[in-house]
């Protein structure tokens, strides 16, 4: 990259304002959750967390996300690690309200150390399976031993929040160092679940393994839009990286909403020769809905919403009005009439109605002003009765986030960026002190240099210090 570019990527990075939302959050104010969620989270916890009986020498929690059990004969699967992510997620939100919730937390962090990635060294195998004497990764087909795995992008990201989350909560200095781990799973994920040349999240770390002929190389699933993790992301990580993606997938969010009008977006969307990334076709990679809104894409109503919630991003309001004005209006106004699926036009391919695609509905329909219309998505979703792992969890999650519960990271102290005599500080007796040093003024001495290094091309010269003084001039 030439160094005007890597220049006005990171001052647009820097000088991007972000204008909060009125969402009361845990880092702000005393989290306020309603009984109902707290009852709910007290029957979800019952049913859905479970300790790995087969490790005695630590505690380790999962989601059980599978409705059979081990009975012999071949491998059955139990959990995977979005299930984990969530888990870890709702386990940290009810840290005020489940005076077990660390113990609970941290038997998932061990869990998730157990089962890593054969290829993000700091990021988690998507799926492990019961053979009677363990859970086993990689194990295809109901393998009785285990195999090659690899990641999820959306299960990498959420558990690498959950663990900011963490830090927020209970810090990181005690037995487990909560904000330098998710610090090493952002790395990865940047690393690994990120297309380096169009900027936009990949299906998984395998797919840094994909040749660019590949079809899954240039594809997203769009339920992995967690938009809002991505500014906090960069902050922690002090990647500005994280923005491109941010605005890469914002990009496509708006051309689908530009282009259909609802709000609809398919579970997987890929690049055209023309750049304009499209509804994948069917079969794509799980099933022959790929192209159309159906069991990944449920999620994205509240994925995505929450960024206007939080950060009050207009493209994520954008969006929410979008799809809350399609399903008031093909609905009736009925949100028991919501049905298991749609084309990205709005013809619905299913007849019936799941918790999975109701429940998410409750965030962007939050970010409207059509308080009826949220009550009333709000009573399906609490009164909706007995349902599966998936449906259950993303209400669970959802009623977090519509409580007001939802926690938000900062970031630790970190060096402060152009601060090269390290007073705390970055002003003009910084850039002083840099301009002695790149003109090798006799005894020109910088405490720390790196700090210096703003272009992030591990040397300094006149590109770092024009960013200096552009940074010190703004204060």
């Amino acid at each position: 990259m030439k160094k005007a570019a890597a220049t006005a990527i990171l001052t647009a990075f820097l000088t991007q304002i972000i204008v909060p939302a009125p969402y009361m959050s845990a880092s702000s104010a005393e989290i306020s959750l309603s009984d109902e969620t707290v009852s709910f989270y007290e029957a979800w916890k019952e049913k859905y967390l479970v300790k790995d009986k087969y490790v005695t020498n630590e505690d380790q929690y999962y989601v059980y996300y599978a409705e059979e059990q081990f009975t012999g004969g071949s491998s059955v699967p139990v959990t995977v690690s979005e299930a984990h992510g969530y888990g870890m997620l709702i386990t940290a939100s009810m840290a005020d309200r489940d005076k077990n919730a660390k113990d609970y937390f941290d038997g998932m962090y061990r869990y998730f150390k157990a089962h890593p990635s054969d290829i993000g060294a700091h990021l988690m195998s998507w799926q492990q399976c019961d053979n009677g004497t363990a859970l086993i990764d990689g194990a295809n087909d109901g393998a009785m031993t285990g195999g090659s795995c690899d990641s999820a992008t959306d299960g990498d990201m959420d558990i690498a929040y959950a663990l900011l989350m963490a830090d927020s909560i209970w810090g990181s200095t005690g037995e487990i160092d909560y904000y330098s781990e998710a610090l090493a799973v952002i790395d990865d994920i940047m690393k690994y679940d990120v297309n380096h040349e169009y900027w936009t999240l990949t299906l998984g770390d395998w797919v840094s393994e994909c040749d660019k002929s590949d079809s899954y190389y240039s594809a997203t699933r769009c339920s992995d839009f967690i938009v809002q993790y991505l500014p906090v992301f960069a902050e922690v990580s002090g990647n500005s990286d994280w923005m491109k993606v941010y605005d890469t997938t914002y990009g496509i969010i708006n051309s689908m909403v530009d282009e259909y009008g609802t709000g609809i977006l398919p579970d997987f969307v890929v690049r055209g020769s023309d750049g304009k990334y499209k509804a994948s076709p069917a079969n794509f990679l799980e099933s022959e809905n790929d192209g159309n809104y159906y069991y990944n894409s449920c999620r994205v109503p509240w994925r995505i919403s929450m960024d206007w919630l939080i950060n009050g991003n207009e493209d994520s309001l954008k969006f929410a009005k979008a799809i809350d004005g399609f399903m008031k209006t093909t609905t009736k106004g009925d949100p028991w009439e919501v049905l298991a699926g749609y084309t990205p036009t709005g013809t619905a391919i299913e007849d019936y109605n799941d918790l999975c695609f109701v429940a998410p509905l409750l965030i962007s329909a939050k970010c409207g002003e059509d308080k009826q219309w949220h009550d009333e998505i709000r009573d399906v979703v609490v009164n909706y009765g007995d349902d599966v792992y998936y449906g259950d969890t993303i209400k669970m999650l959802c009623l977090i986030v519509d409580d007001g519960g939802w926690i938000i990271p900062k970031a630790s102290a970190q060096p402060v960026r152009g601060d090269v005599n390290s007073d705390g500080l970055c002003d003009i007796a910084d850039v002083v002190a840099m301009q002695k040093w790149l003109l090798a003024f006799p005894g020109a001495e910088l405490a720390d240099w790196e700090a210096g290094d703003l272009c992030e091309d591990g040397r300094l010269d006149a590109y770092d210090i024009s960013i200096m003084r552009w940074l010190v001039a703004k204060k």
